[in-house]
């Protein structure tokens, strides 16, 4: 990175949702600046900042603003809805508004902030045929042909959800990375674990890709919510319990809207000689 371009440094945002936790780079007015190199090297949380997921801010010809989403291991996230809520919820403030378009890998997304200053975005449509999912070969979404019998859905990423009678029993560090390098999953895939444990109300746990475990998912908590629909244990709106708090995802007819807390951690500033060192 050619840390000449910010002598004195570059700013950035801390924030979390439901314990999700992001960087996010304002990068309207100039050229993006994230690169698989500046986020590995920020996502380590000893010799960075640390994070579930950066996110970029950028210009859109035909939105408000344009989100582009990486994971700690420098990969693209092609989609991050808590990040997304976290990053209307700024972008609002600043433009004295209560709703915004955001432009994604996932497409055109409408956020809106709530009277008790949650936000909720909608999420658009659920993906439920295996070829955009994408899966490596034909197979019944609701029922993949993997030990455990979970199901698939993409929600702009793949997700393998998992039923299962108790989510805390789960070895999430063991069986987490087995699923998301599983052949089926030509581009690997997020991996959720719920259970029932209510009328519409399920507990959640998550392995993201090129994460790992986090205390939260929307995307996750949205594809958990259609499958548990799909599957008949769930109405359409579902209340999660998720490691880091509770995420309500409502599918209707516009699409699957995700709502829940928002909060900004800290203000930073990645110095000149810390950028320089990125490689």
């Amino acid at each position: 990175m050619n840390a000449n371009e910010f002598p004195q440094g570059l700013a950035f945002l801390k924030m979390h949702g439901a314990g999700n936790d992001f960087v996010v780079l304002d990068s309207r007015g100039r050229p993006a600046v994230t690169t698989p190199a500046l986020a590995r090297t920020l996502g380590d949380r000893n010799r960075g900042v640390g994070f579930d997921q950066l996110a970029e801010i950028r210009d859109s010809e035909d939105a408000d603003i344009a989100l582009d989403f990486w994971n700690t291991d420098g990969s693209r996230a092609g989609a991050c809805g808590n990040a997304t809520r976290c990053v209307a919820h700024h972008v609002m403030a600043g433009l004295g508004r209560d709703s915004l378009r955001i432009r994604t890998e996932r497409g055109e997304l409408l956020a809106v902030r709530e009277d008790d200053g949650s936000v909720r975005v909608n999420m658009g449509h659920p993906i439920l045929d295996w070829a955009s999912v994408p899966l490596a070969r034909d197979a019944d979404l609701l029922h993949l042909p993997l030990p455990g019998d979970p199901a698939a859905v993409g929600m702009g990423n793949p997700h393998c959800i998992f039923f299962v009678p108790d989510a805390e029993a789960v070895d999430l560090p063991a069986r987490g990375p087995l699923v998301e390098h599983d052949p089926l999953f030509p581009a690997r895939t997020n991996v959720e674990f719920a259970s029932l444990i209510g009328p519409d109300r399920l507990r959640m746990r998550v392995w993201e890709r090129g994460a790992g475990i986090t205390l939260a998912c929307g995307s996750g908590a949205c594809a958990t919510a259609v499958a548990a629909h799909q599957r008949g244990l769930t109405g359409r709106k579902v209340t999660l319990d998720v490691d880091g708090g509770v995420l309500t995802v409502d599918w209707r007819d516009d699409g699957v809207w995700l709502s829940g807390p928002v909060a900004l951690v800290f203000e930073g500033r990645l110095s000149p000689d810390y950028l320089a060192g990125v490689r």
